[in-house]
């Protein structure tokens, strides 16, 4: 009875050195990094895997472990999900193995991310320019806030507002149309109030921005948007088309002056040939 349960033990001593010899063979994950826009995160590193698989747990400070990406052979994972809480701090372990049952018998081997906070450093994404008047010296911008896949109970989506509640900016950039001269103005609203100069176009974007913030604070630009108050060709086309219309304005009116000249000259000069009398044969 002892000798078979000694030769039990030695088996399985056997068996767990040899899983543990394989997993230390399988390589393990490098250049971790956190791709996070409006909340949105995507854990990314390499190599491909080739004859294993990773799986991916995050780890949080006051938060239990959650388990991602189970036996992918991915090189990314979408952990959006599994940061609710978006003011705790994160780590992932990116675990390399060969199989699910050799997780019962040895840990397998893993790298280690950075820490990563959501709430300090995810992007603020394009903000969008929902509409925008220009009325004499005034001009209105409202925006869009960006919005996050996080939803609320009644399963609507959060918006970055949302979450950074007064925390929250915008900055407004805006400069005459064809000119390089960019003012700003600021706002912890959705809406823009700006002076401007009434005969005048103006183009103009806007990003978010959250002050508390010692890194990553400016997020990313919208798309710009000019008004058309006013606009006329020369807006359009700028000063060569006026020193095109100038040249030809020039042209037709030397044409009109010198035209005149020259058929009043020729004019003079048959008149005399034409009072002479016929040569009688």
């Amino acid at each position: 009875m002892l000798r078979c349960a000694a030769g039990r033990a030695v088996l399985l001593s056997a068996l767990l050195s040899r899983l543990a010899a394989g997993y230390s063979e399988l390589p393990t994950a490098v250049n971790i990094t956190w791709s996070s826009i409006n909340f949105k995160t995507i854990l990314q590193w390499q190599p491909k895997p080739s004859g294993y698989f990773y799986t991916v747990e995050i780890h949080g400070q006051t938060s239990d472990i959650k388990k991602k990406c189970i036996l992918t052979t991915e090189t990314e994972c979408d952990v959006t999900d599994a940061l609710q809480d978006v003011k705790e701090t994160y780590i992932a372990h990116i675990l390399s193995i060969t199989s699910t049952e050799m997780d019962n018998f040895e840990e397998p081997p893993f790298a280690v991310s950075e820490k990563f906070t959501p709430y300090s450093q995810t992007v603020i994404g394009k903000p969008e320019i929902k509409n925008y008047t220009q009325k004499g010296s005034e001009l209105t911008v409202v925006i869009n806030d960006p919005v996050t896949p996080y939803t609320f109970p009644n399963g609507s989506f959060q918006t970055i507002r949302d979450i950074f509640q007064h925390d929250l900016e915008y900055k407004l950039y805006y400069w005459k149309d064809q000119s390089s001269g960019k003012k700003d103005a600021t706002t912890k609203s959705h809406t823009f109030e700006v002076s401007v100069e009434s005969t005048k176009n103006y183009c103009f974007y806007a990003r978010g921005i959250v002050p508390s913030r010692r890194k990553n604070r400016n997020g990313q630009d919208s798309t710009m948007s000019c008004t058309s108050v006013g606009r006329s060709i020369f807006d359009e086309y700028g000063a060569e088309v006026f020193i095109i219309i100038a040249v030809i304005a020039i042209a037709i009116i030397t044409l009109a002056i010198v035209l005149p000249v020259i058929l009043c000259k020729r004019k003079k000069a048959r008149a005399p040939r034409e009072k002479e009398p016929l040569n009688v044969i």
